[in-house]
Protein backbone atom coordinates (compact mmCIF):
# COMPACT_ATOMS: atom_id res chain seq x y z
CA UNK A 1 0.00 0.00 0.00
CA UNK A 2 1.14 3.50 -0.81
CA UNK A 3 0.29 6.74 0.90
CA UNK A 4 -0.66 9.54 -1.48
CA UNK A 5 2.79 11.15 -1.27
CA UNK A 6 4.54 7.85 -1.95
CA UNK A 7 2.37 7.16 -4.99
CA UNK A 8 2.88 10.70 -6.27
CA UNK A 9 6.66 10.41 -5.88
CA UNK A 10 6.71 6.99 -7.54
CA UNK A 11 5.05 8.42 -10.66
CA UNK A 12 6.60 11.92 -10.54
CA UNK A 13 3.33 13.78 -10.09
CA UNK A 14 2.11 16.03 -7.32
CA UNK A 15 -0.27 14.98 -4.60
CA UNK A 16 -2.56 17.74 -5.88
CA UNK A 17 -2.70 15.91 -9.23
CA UNK A 18 -3.78 12.72 -7.48
CA UNK A 19 -6.41 14.58 -5.49
CA UNK A 20 -7.62 16.21 -8.72
CA UNK A 21 -7.96 12.82 -10.41
CA UNK A 22 -9.77 11.52 -7.36
CA UNK A 23 -12.12 14.51 -7.38
CA UNK A 24 -12.96 13.80 -11.04
CA UNK A 25 -13.56 10.09 -10.45
CA UNK A 26 -10.50 8.81 -12.27
CA UNK A 27 -8.74 7.47 -9.21
CA UNK A 28 -10.09 6.11 -5.97
CA UNK A 29 -7.98 5.17 -2.96
CA UNK A 30 -8.23 1.53 -2.04
CA UNK A 31 -8.83 2.45 1.57
CA UNK A 32 -7.89 4.92 4.26
CA UNK A 33 -5.62 4.27 7.19
CA UNK A 34 -6.89 4.51 10.73
CA UNK A 35 -5.42 8.01 10.81
CA UNK A 36 -7.27 9.01 7.61
CA UNK A 37 -4.44 8.78 5.07
CA UNK A 38 -5.44 7.76 1.56
CA UNK A 39 -3.95 4.38 0.76
CA UNK A 40 -3.42 3.06 -2.75
CA UNK A 41 -2.54 -0.41 -4.00
CA UNK A 42 -0.77 -1.72 -7.09
CA UNK A 43 -4.02 -1.62 -9.09
CA UNK A 44 -4.24 2.10 -8.35
CA UNK A 45 -0.64 2.40 -9.51
CA UNK A 46 -1.52 0.67 -12.81
CA UNK A 47 -4.61 2.85 -13.25
CA UNK A 48 -2.64 6.00 -12.62
CA UNK A 49 0.05 4.87 -15.07
CA UNK A 50 -2.75 4.36 -17.62
CA UNK A 51 -4.18 7.83 -16.89
CA UNK A 52 -0.80 9.53 -17.24
CA UNK A 53 -0.03 7.67 -20.48
CA UNK A 54 -3.41 8.61 -21.95
CA UNK A 55 -2.88 12.23 -20.90
CA UNK A 56 0.49 12.29 -22.72
CA UNK A 57 -1.37 11.14 -25.85
CA UNK A 58 -3.62 14.19 -25.58
CA UNK A 59 -6.73 12.53 -24.22
CA UNK A 60 -8.90 14.79 -22.06
CA UNK A 61 -10.08 13.74 -18.62
CA UNK A 62 -13.48 12.91 -20.14
CA UNK A 63 -11.75 10.80 -22.81
CA UNK A 64 -9.75 9.05 -20.11
CA UNK A 65 -12.92 8.32 -18.12
CA UNK A 66 -14.39 6.75 -21.26
CA UNK A 67 -11.24 4.72 -21.88
CA UNK A 68 -11.16 3.57 -18.26
CA UNK A 69 -14.77 2.44 -18.46
CA UNK A 70 -13.89 0.41 -21.57
CA UNK A 71 -10.79 -0.95 -19.81
CA UNK A 72 -12.87 -2.02 -16.81
CA UNK A 73 -15.46 -3.71 -19.02
CA UNK A 74 -13.25 -5.04 -21.84
CA UNK A 75 -15.46 -8.04 -22.57
CA UNK A 76 -18.33 -5.78 -23.66
CA UNK A 77 -16.20 -3.69 -26.00
CA UNK A 78 -14.22 -4.51 -29.10
CA UNK A 79 -10.77 -3.49 -30.17
CA UNK A 80 -12.59 -1.68 -32.99
CA UNK A 81 -14.38 0.48 -30.39
CA UNK A 82 -11.09 1.53 -28.85
CA UNK A 83 -9.47 2.12 -32.24
CA UNK A 84 -12.41 4.25 -33.44
CA UNK A 85 -12.23 6.28 -30.25
CA UNK A 86 -8.51 6.81 -30.76
CA UNK A 87 -8.96 7.65 -34.46
CA UNK A 88 -11.45 10.37 -33.48
CA UNK A 89 -8.82 11.86 -31.18
CA UNK A 90 -6.23 11.63 -33.95
CA UNK A 91 -8.55 13.52 -36.33
CA UNK A 92 -9.06 16.22 -33.70
CA UNK A 93 -5.29 16.56 -33.30
CA UNK A 94 -4.78 16.68 -37.08
CA UNK A 95 -7.41 19.45 -37.33
CA UNK A 96 -5.66 21.37 -34.57
CA UNK A 97 -2.29 20.96 -36.31
CA UNK A 98 -3.79 22.36 -39.54
CA UNK A 99 -5.20 25.29 -37.60
CA UNK A 100 -1.88 25.94 -35.87
CA UNK A 101 -0.03 25.68 -39.19
CA UNK A 102 -2.30 28.39 -40.62
CA UNK A 103 -1.67 30.55 -37.56
CA UNK A 104 2.06 29.98 -37.92
CA UNK A 105 1.95 31.01 -41.56
CA UNK A 106 0.01 34.19 -40.74
CA UNK A 107 2.45 35.11 -37.99
CA UNK A 108 5.41 34.45 -40.28
CA UNK A 109 3.86 36.79 -42.86
CA UNK A 110 3.40 39.49 -40.26
CA UNK A 111 6.95 39.15 -38.96
CA UNK A 112 8.41 39.12 -42.48
CA UNK A 113 6.50 42.28 -43.47
CA UNK A 114 7.70 44.31 -40.50
CA UNK A 115 11.02 46.12 -40.48
CA UNK A 116 11.23 45.88 -36.72
CA UNK A 117 13.01 49.21 -36.49
CA UNK A 118 13.12 51.63 -33.62
CA UNK A 119 10.82 54.19 -35.27
CA UNK A 120 7.33 54.93 -33.99
CA UNK A 121 4.71 52.21 -34.38
CA UNK A 122 2.34 54.69 -36.07
CA UNK A 123 3.14 53.08 -39.43
CA UNK A 124 3.87 49.56 -38.20
CA UNK A 125 2.99 47.08 -40.92
CA UNK A 126 1.86 44.46 -38.40
CA UNK A 127 -0.66 46.79 -36.79
CA UNK A 128 -1.82 48.07 -40.19
CA UNK A 129 -2.26 44.56 -41.58
CA UNK A 130 -4.23 43.47 -38.52
CA UNK A 131 -6.39 46.61 -38.70
CA UNK A 132 -7.10 46.10 -42.39
CA UNK A 133 -7.59 42.35 -41.93
CA UNK A 134 -5.20 41.50 -44.76
CA UNK A 135 -3.66 38.47 -43.09
CA UNK A 136 -3.85 35.47 -45.42
CA UNK A 137 -5.71 32.53 -43.98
Amino acid sequence: MYKIGELATKLSVSTDTLRYYEKHGLLKPTTRSTTGYRLYDDENLRSLTFILSAKKCGFTLKDIQDLLSIKIDKSNHSCHDVKSFTEQKLHQVEDKIRELTMIQSSLQQLVKACCGGSESATQCSILTTLEDNHVAS
